[in-house]
């Protein structure tokens, strides 16, 4: 991670609704944070939270309500806004910033061999002239994301779900991006599998310098690959430290109640769960106020009266609760 003050990313208040018939549906609601190069940010939140509508947003898969994408520019120390960039503008920028997808077959095309589908980016972006050195950048990314060559002809129905991702993997590095969306890139596969593909992104890190926002509902994987912690609640970021600081001192009910469920393999460390009680607010035009407040055993009336800010409650350490 770089210590170069100016973040790589920024991002400010970011909004996604969708339009419902109950109303607007506030899937993404005044998110703002920034990334550093190099930096992953592992975003996690139960299922429904926005995490992954947010990620889509950040490389503009889905077009943004409001808010800012800022994406650091070249050596000049500029920012381009990706959510105001025009057609052909965005285009390049996809050379920029790619997503590997949770399912690892879902997103991949049957009718194409693995040679076809790690050659398409190359093909739509008219990166190579010859055959030959197409097939030359192909070979090197199988070797890169550890895919033997004599699997260049398979479809993938004849692979596994390792060797599915580790396709998508290759296809997101085909174009040497220097920021990846990583959506739940383990979750679909068993746990040995899964530690394959956690060391080959740490390698690929390590290597190519690449920046992540890692996005999951396990929190024992995302301490394990991140470096700052972002939690999310309904659309909101509740709680942002580092990876170290969120374990250690959980600040705000939710994140205590997440953590609190993780399973320990130790039969003689019990910890005490916090079963969470109360009905979740609608995220379809929430009400002013803290929308954790109806499932929080500490909330007070002024919880419910007026919405709180995510700020910095310690150095480094930002939180979303009026207790804290």
């Amino acid at each position: 991670m770089t210590t170069d003050n100016k973040p790589y990313i920024r991002v400010e208040n970011l909004k996604k609704y969708f339009s419902t018939k109950r109303g607007m549906l506030h899937a993404v609601d005044d998110v703002s944070f920034d990334i550093e190069k190099g930096e992953t940010l592992g975003l996690v939140g139960e299922s429904g939270c926005g995490k992954s509508t947010l990620g889509r947003c950040l490389i503009r898969l889905l077009d943004s309500t409001a808010g800012k994408v800022l994406l650091q520019d070249g050596e000049g120390g500029g920012y381009t806004d990706v959510t105001k960039v025009s057609a052909s503008t965005m285009k390049e920028l996809r050379k920029r910033v790619q997503i590997v997808f949770q399912d690892p077959y879902s997103c991949l095309n049957p009718r194409l061999s693995v040679w076809e589908l790690i050659a398409e980016p190359l093909i739509v972006n008219r990166v190579y002239r010859s055959r030959a050195e197409m097939r030359k950048r192909i070979r090197e990314l199988m070797s890169t994301v550890g895919l033997a060559e004599r699997l260049e002809n398979s479809y993938p129905h004849e692979l596994d779900g390792g060797r599915r991702q580790r396709i998508g993997i290759a296809r997101s590095l085909a174009l040497n991006p220097e920021f990846i969306v990583l959506d739940e890139p383990v979750s679909a596969l068993d746990v040995c599998i899964q530690a394959q593909i956690l060391n080959l992104l740490n390698e690929l890190q390590r290597e190519f310098h690449y920046t992540y926002v890692f996005i999951s509902h396990n929190l024992s994987v995302v301490k394990h690959v991140s470096d700052r912690i972002a939690v999310m609640y309904l659309g909101q970021v509740v709680e942002l430290a580092s990876a170290d600081e969120v374990f250690a001192n959980p600040l705000h009910p939710y994140t205590r109640a997440l953590l609190s469920a993780i399973p320990t393999p130790d039969p003689d460390f019990v910890t005490e769960r916090i079963i969470l009680r109360g009905e979740i607010s609608s995220p379809i035009d929430p009400k002013p106020g803290c929308r954790f407040a109806g499932r929080c055993v500490d909330a007070t009336p002024a919880c419910s009266e007026a919405d709180v800010p995510l700020r910095e409650v310690a150095p480094g350490h930002l939180c979303a609760c009026a207790l804290c």
